[in-house]
């Protein structure tokens, strides 16, 4: 699998939200991001929302859940029409039933962690999920600046999937650009949230290939 770009909408004009959503369509997924205000201090959007986006998006939903509750909360948004949601760990009761009712709807099942929570606490998980998300930044807020004190993270999830075998993307999200994403390539990470980055850009389509061959690029060097 190659270098995965997933532009947030988070950046987005939300009073123009189609318009931003086609306008990313060279990437390979659409990163969503639900906000409940309780498990981070901001407010998003929610099920209906996403409904419709899945309904106008020329891509995949990757829909990252910083909600409390996710038990009770995550499958719906399958059910709307995410292939991906990423619930997180720190919110999850029974997170090997989440990631279990995700794939028998036929989504991805993702677990994220903030940059506090150890990575031990995730690796026991790998055999149920298709990816983890490691924060490279505090969730709640985009434009935040990177946290490259989070690699290690990714090469302990990397070598842990290789030798158990797991089929496991590394997702990360938070300050991703031009200047870190060689660091998080390197490190083991192969899909890439970039909010501010992809919708800053002048040209976003262009803006889009060039995060994805820097990211190649880091790959084949490395």
């Amino acid at each position: 699998m190659g270098i995965q770009i997933a532009p947030s909408i988070l950046s987005a004009d939300f009073a123009n939200l189609e318009r931003d959503i086609l306008a990313v369509a060279e990437a390979d997924w659409l990163h969503v991001d639900v906000m409940d205000g309780h498990f981070v201090p901001n407010l998003t959007l929610g099920l209906p929302v996403v409904e419709r986006i899945a309904q106008v998006s020329p891509l995949p939903l990757d829909v990252h859940l910083m909600i409390e509750d996710p038990d009770r909360w995550a499958t719906r948004y399958a059910e709307v029409g995410a292939t991906s949601v990423t619930f997180h760990l720190e919110a999850a009761r029974d997170p090997r039933a989440i990631a279990a009712q995700l794939r028998a709807l036929g989504a991805r099942a993702s677990c994220a962690i903030k940059p506090g929570t150890p990575v031990e606490d995730v690796l026991p998980l790998l055999d149920t999920l298709d990816m983890v998300l490691v924060m490279t930044v505090e969730p709640g807020f985009g434009g935040q600046a990177f946290m490259a004190d989070m690699m290690p993270k990714f090469e302990r999830l990397r070598a842990a999937a290789e030798a158990g075998g797991h089929d496991v993307w590394l997702q990360a999200d938070g300050g991703i650009a031009r200047e870190t994403i060689q660091t998080v390539v390197e490190a083991g990470g192969d899909v890439l949230v970039a909010g501010s980055a992809v919708y800053g850009a002048q040209d976003r389509a262009a803006e889009i290939r060039a995060l994805r061959d820097l990211g190649e690029e880091a790959r084949h060097h490395h």
